[in-house]
Protein backbone atom coordinates (compact mmCIF):
# COMPACT_ATOMS: atom_id res chain seq x y z
CA UNK A 1 0.00 0.00 0.00
CA UNK A 2 1.46 3.53 -1.05
CA UNK A 3 1.91 5.92 2.20
CA UNK A 4 1.82 8.70 -0.58
CA UNK A 5 -0.82 10.87 0.52
CA UNK A 6 -3.98 10.95 -2.36
CA UNK A 7 -6.36 13.45 -1.06
CA UNK A 8 -6.35 16.97 -0.98
CA UNK A 9 -3.39 18.35 1.56
CA UNK A 10 -6.31 20.83 2.84
CA UNK A 11 -8.85 18.11 3.42
CA UNK A 12 -6.57 15.93 4.67
CA UNK A 13 -5.21 18.14 7.76
CA UNK A 14 -8.42 18.62 8.62
CA UNK A 15 -9.86 15.46 9.11
CA UNK A 16 -6.67 14.83 11.16
CA UNK A 17 -7.26 17.74 13.34
CA UNK A 18 -11.02 16.90 13.86
CA UNK A 19 -11.31 12.93 13.20
CA UNK A 20 -14.15 13.16 15.17
CA UNK A 21 -16.14 14.79 12.38
CA UNK A 22 -15.66 11.33 10.51
CA UNK A 23 -17.10 9.08 13.20
CA UNK A 24 -20.14 11.16 14.03
CA UNK A 25 -21.15 10.46 10.41
CA UNK A 26 -22.97 6.90 9.95
CA UNK A 27 -23.03 7.58 6.19
CA UNK A 28 -18.80 8.06 5.64
CA UNK A 29 -18.02 5.51 8.17
CA UNK A 30 -20.50 2.94 6.13
CA UNK A 31 -18.31 4.17 3.24
CA UNK A 32 -15.05 3.58 5.00
CA UNK A 33 -16.21 0.02 6.03
CA UNK A 34 -17.51 -1.35 3.04
CA UNK A 35 -13.58 0.12 1.80
CA UNK A 36 -11.97 -1.82 3.80
CA UNK A 37 -13.81 -4.91 3.54
CA UNK A 38 -13.11 -4.63 -0.38
CA UNK A 39 -9.23 -4.29 0.23
CA UNK A 40 -9.55 -7.76 2.44
CA UNK A 41 -11.14 -9.44 -0.17
CA UNK A 42 -13.98 -11.64 -1.40
CA UNK A 43 -12.81 -14.84 0.99
CA UNK A 44 -11.98 -12.88 4.79
CA UNK A 45 -15.32 -12.57 6.59
CA UNK A 46 -15.32 -9.32 8.91
CA UNK A 47 -16.73 -10.71 12.39
CA UNK A 48 -16.52 -6.88 13.32
CA UNK A 49 -18.34 -5.37 10.30
CA UNK A 50 -21.32 -7.74 10.84
CA UNK A 51 -21.62 -7.09 14.97
CA UNK A 52 -21.49 -3.62 14.14
CA UNK A 53 -24.13 -3.74 11.30
CA UNK A 54 -26.59 -5.84 13.66
CA UNK A 55 -25.68 -3.64 16.53
CA UNK A 56 -26.62 -0.27 13.88
CA UNK A 57 -30.04 -1.99 13.40
CA UNK A 58 -31.09 -2.30 16.74
CA UNK A 59 -30.06 0.83 17.61
CA UNK A 60 -32.29 2.06 14.52
CA UNK A 61 -35.33 -0.07 15.85
CA UNK A 62 -34.63 1.24 19.55
CA UNK A 63 -34.92 5.13 18.32
CA UNK A 64 -37.99 4.41 16.24
CA UNK A 65 -39.49 2.98 19.39
CA UNK A 66 -38.72 5.79 21.60
CA UNK A 67 -40.01 8.34 18.69
CA UNK A 68 -43.17 6.36 18.84
CA UNK A 69 -43.52 6.43 22.87
CA UNK A 70 -42.95 10.41 22.76
CA UNK A 71 -45.27 10.71 19.82
CA UNK A 72 -47.93 8.84 21.76
CA UNK A 73 -47.29 10.73 25.27
CA UNK A 74 -47.97 14.08 23.55
CA UNK A 75 -51.00 12.65 21.68
CA UNK A 76 -52.17 11.31 25.12
CA UNK A 77 -51.30 14.78 26.80
CA UNK A 78 -53.26 16.73 23.82
CA UNK A 79 -56.08 14.53 24.01
CA UNK A 80 -56.26 14.87 27.87
CA UNK A 81 -56.03 18.62 27.52
CA UNK A 82 -58.75 19.03 24.74
CA UNK A 83 -61.14 16.77 27.45
CA UNK A 84 -60.54 18.97 29.84
CA UNK A 85 -60.97 21.90 27.61
CA UNK A 86 -64.54 20.52 26.84
CA UNK A 87 -65.65 19.50 30.08
CA UNK A 88 -64.82 23.44 31.35
CA UNK A 89 -66.79 24.72 28.33
CA UNK A 90 -69.43 22.50 29.15
CA UNK A 91 -70.23 23.68 32.72
CA UNK A 92 -70.14 26.99 31.76
CA UNK A 93 -73.37 27.46 30.96
CA UNK A 94 -76.22 28.14 33.41
CA UNK A 95 -79.33 27.35 31.76
CA UNK A 96 -80.05 23.91 30.58
CA UNK A 97 -80.92 25.06 26.85
CA UNK A 98 -77.53 27.09 26.49
CA UNK A 99 -76.12 23.92 28.57
CA UNK A 100 -77.94 21.70 25.82
CA UNK A 101 -76.52 23.47 22.53
CA UNK A 102 -73.10 24.31 23.25
CA UNK A 103 -72.70 20.77 22.70
CA UNK A 104 -73.38 20.87 19.43
CA UNK A 105 -71.28 23.93 18.89
CA UNK A 106 -68.36 25.36 21.57
CA UNK A 107 -68.07 21.64 23.11
CA UNK A 108 -67.70 19.68 19.57
CA UNK A 109 -65.37 22.29 18.03
CA UNK A 110 -62.93 21.46 21.38
CA UNK A 111 -63.26 18.22 20.67
CA UNK A 112 -63.10 18.33 17.00
CA UNK A 113 -66.07 16.55 15.99
CA UNK A 114 -68.17 17.04 13.28
CA UNK A 115 -71.92 16.16 15.42
CA UNK A 116 -72.76 15.67 19.03
CA UNK A 117 -75.97 14.36 19.73
CA UNK A 118 -77.75 13.74 22.95
CA UNK A 119 -80.24 10.62 22.57
CA UNK A 120 -82.75 10.55 25.22
CA UNK A 121 -84.98 7.48 25.64
CA UNK A 122 -88.89 9.41 26.35
CA UNK A 123 -92.22 8.06 26.29
CA UNK A 124 -93.32 11.45 25.87
CA UNK A 125 -94.63 13.21 22.25
CA UNK A 126 -91.37 13.83 20.53
CA UNK A 127 -93.71 17.04 19.43
CA UNK A 128 -93.33 18.35 22.94
CA UNK A 129 -92.50 22.28 22.09
CA UNK A 130 -89.51 22.08 24.64
CA UNK A 131 -87.96 18.85 22.71
CA UNK A 132 -88.37 21.12 19.34
CA UNK A 133 -85.95 23.91 20.88
CA UNK A 134 -83.00 21.85 21.59
CA UNK A 135 -84.10 19.61 17.96
CA UNK A 136 -80.54 20.36 16.69
CA UNK A 137 -78.70 19.14 19.24
CA UNK A 138 -81.84 16.55 21.12
CA UNK A 139 -83.07 13.39 19.53
CA UNK A 140 -85.38 11.61 21.49
CA UNK A 141 -86.03 7.25 21.36
CA UNK A 142 -88.45 4.76 22.31
CA UNK A 143 -87.17 2.94 25.61
CA UNK A 144 -84.68 0.31 24.31
CA UNK A 145 -83.57 2.18 21.42
CA UNK A 146 -80.46 2.54 23.10
CA UNK A 147 -79.39 -0.44 23.93
CA UNK A 148 -80.32 -1.93 20.77
CA UNK A 149 -78.19 0.73 18.46
CA UNK A 150 -75.03 0.08 20.80
CA UNK A 151 -75.36 -4.06 20.78
CA UNK A 152 -76.86 -4.20 17.05
CA UNK A 153 -79.88 -5.59 18.74
CA UNK A 154 -77.94 -8.14 20.31
CA UNK A 155 -79.50 -9.79 23.38
CA UNK A 156 -76.10 -8.30 25.86
CA UNK A 157 -75.01 -5.17 27.60
CA UNK A 158 -73.40 -2.55 25.90
CA UNK A 159 -70.30 -0.82 26.87
CA UNK A 160 -70.07 2.47 28.56
CA UNK A 161 -68.28 3.66 25.59
CA UNK A 162 -68.39 2.28 21.82
CA UNK A 163 -66.29 3.37 19.06
CA UNK A 164 -66.26 2.32 15.81
CA UNK A 165 -66.29 2.93 12.09
CA UNK A 166 -69.42 3.05 10.34
CA UNK A 167 -70.85 3.67 6.65
CA UNK A 168 -73.17 5.97 7.51
CA UNK A 169 -74.52 7.89 10.30
CA UNK A 170 -77.92 6.82 11.32
CA UNK A 171 -80.68 9.41 10.72
CA UNK A 172 -82.52 9.29 13.71
CA UNK A 173 -79.50 10.42 15.58
CA UNK A 174 -77.83 12.95 13.11
CA UNK A 175 -80.26 14.00 11.31
CA UNK A 176 -78.97 15.97 8.21
CA UNK A 177 -75.41 15.24 9.50
CA UNK A 178 -75.87 11.42 8.74
CA UNK A 179 -74.52 11.09 5.57
CA UNK A 180 -71.25 12.42 6.39
CA UNK A 181 -70.39 10.30 9.56
CA UNK A 182 -68.10 7.85 8.83
CA UNK A 183 -67.19 7.02 12.29
CA UNK A 184 -68.72 7.77 15.76
CA UNK A 185 -67.70 7.80 19.44
CA UNK A 186 -71.02 6.62 21.55
CA UNK A 187 -71.23 7.18 25.44
CA UNK A 188 -73.98 5.38 27.30
CA UNK A 189 -75.02 7.48 30.01
CA UNK A 190 -76.75 6.86 33.39
CA UNK A 191 -79.07 9.83 34.77
CA UNK A 192 -79.99 7.46 38.04
CA UNK A 193 -82.52 5.22 39.29
CA UNK A 194 -85.56 5.22 37.85
CA UNK A 195 -84.67 7.24 35.13
CA UNK A 196 -84.40 6.09 31.36
CA UNK A 197 -80.68 6.04 29.79
CA UNK A 198 -79.25 8.44 27.16
CA UNK A 199 -76.62 8.53 24.70
CA UNK A 200 -74.00 10.86 23.60
CA UNK A 201 -73.03 10.61 20.11
CA UNK A 202 -69.87 12.12 18.67
CA UNK A 203 -70.13 12.00 14.94
CA UNK A 204 -66.78 12.29 12.52
CA UNK A 205 -66.09 12.66 8.90
CA UNK A 206 -62.48 11.12 9.13
CA UNK A 207 -63.11 7.24 9.24
CA UNK A 208 -60.47 6.83 11.57
CA UNK A 209 -61.50 9.66 14.31
CA UNK A 210 -63.22 6.87 16.70
CA UNK A 211 -62.20 2.90 15.95
CA UNK A 212 -62.45 -0.01 18.14
CA UNK A 213 -58.56 -0.27 18.66
CA UNK A 214 -58.41 3.14 20.62
CA UNK A 215 -58.52 4.02 24.30
CA UNK A 216 -61.76 4.94 26.17
CA UNK A 217 -60.40 6.22 29.39
CA UNK A 218 -60.79 10.02 28.41
CA UNK A 219 -63.96 9.30 26.89
CA UNK A 220 -65.00 7.58 29.96
CA UNK A 221 -64.48 10.65 32.05
CA UNK A 222 -66.07 12.77 29.66
CA UNK A 223 -69.16 10.41 29.96
CA UNK A 224 -69.17 10.95 33.67
CA UNK A 225 -69.08 14.75 34.21
CA UNK A 226 -71.84 15.25 31.65
CA UNK A 227 -73.82 12.30 33.68
CA UNK A 228 -73.78 14.39 36.68
CA UNK A 229 -74.42 17.68 35.37
CA UNK A 230 -77.65 16.27 33.53
CA UNK A 231 -78.52 14.64 36.83
CA UNK A 232 -78.53 18.61 38.10
CA UNK A 233 -80.86 19.71 35.61
CA UNK A 234 -83.19 16.46 36.45
CA UNK A 235 -83.44 17.03 39.53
Amino acid sequence: MSSTPQIDDTLRERIIAQPDVILEDQDLMRALIAANERAMGGNIVDLRGIAMERLEARLDRLEDTHRSVIAAAYENLAGTNQVHRAILRMLDPVEFESFIKDLGADVASILRVDSVKLVLETVQDDNDPAIKRLGDVLSVAEPGFIQSYLTGGRNSNPRQVTLRQIHEGDARIYGQDAGFVRSEACLLLDFGEGRLPGMLAMGAEDPHQFSPQQGTDLLAFFAGVFERAMRRWLS
